[in-house]
């Protein structure tokens, strides 16, 4: 092989390695990753999620009677921020005793919608989306009781809840399933 050749087939390689690499580079930052892997439920919420007051109210590990077990979780990703939410449906007489305990700790409280809906009513928060929806709906039906344990505006003035986070559960007694939810943004 000439020397020229061999220059030429270093360059390409250079040029298809290096596009090869800012190609998985980009894709990497600017797709935000979800991860559904019930397996890794309790890394998530004992290492992976940065602030333990958040998702206390989270079982420690799956229920062993917990059945249907959903979870999302997206790392935070500047600017876009981070949630966790873990949905299971639990024995009804479970379901309704975790009810009233959160009814009555609950700051806010409403029935079905989303984040949108909720922070737009008055005296309203921000809430969560139905991230571990079966279908591709981001909203919850009118069946869920969302119940708002906690929300912090962390905005500066005149952008009000620009920053903050939330968390709580969402709870629909009817298909016995409890939603545990916490978001940052």
């Amino acid at each position: 092989m000439k020397r020229s050749q061999f220059i030429l087939a270093l360059a390409s390689l250079s040029i298809v390695g290096g596009s090869f690499f800012l190609r998985t580079t980009f894709s990497n930052t600017s797709e935000p990753k979800i991860i559904t892997d019930t397996s890794r439920y309790k890394e998530i919420r004992n290492q992976l999620w940065s602030n333990n007051d958040q998702v206390k109210h989270f079982p420690n590990e799956i229920p062993t009677d917990a059945q249907d077990v959903h979870i999302a979780y997206s790392p935070e990703i500047l600017p876009a921020g981070s949630f966790f939410q873990i949905r299971l449906k639990e024995p009804q007489k479970k379901i309704e005793k975790l009810l009233s305990q959160y009814r009555n700790s609950a700051k806010h409280k409403y029935k079905g919608g989303n984040t949108n809906d909720h922070i737009n009513q008055p005296d309203g928060v921000p809430t969560t989306f139905f991230y571990t929806s079966d279908s591709h709906t981001e909203s919850f039906p009118a069946t869920y009781e969302i119940l708002v344990l906690n929300a912090e505006d962390k905005g500066r003035p005149g952008f009000k809840w620009n920053h903050g986070d939330s968390y709580g559960v969402a709870i629909n007694s009817s298909a016995s399933e409890i939603i545990y939810w916490s978001e940052k943004w």
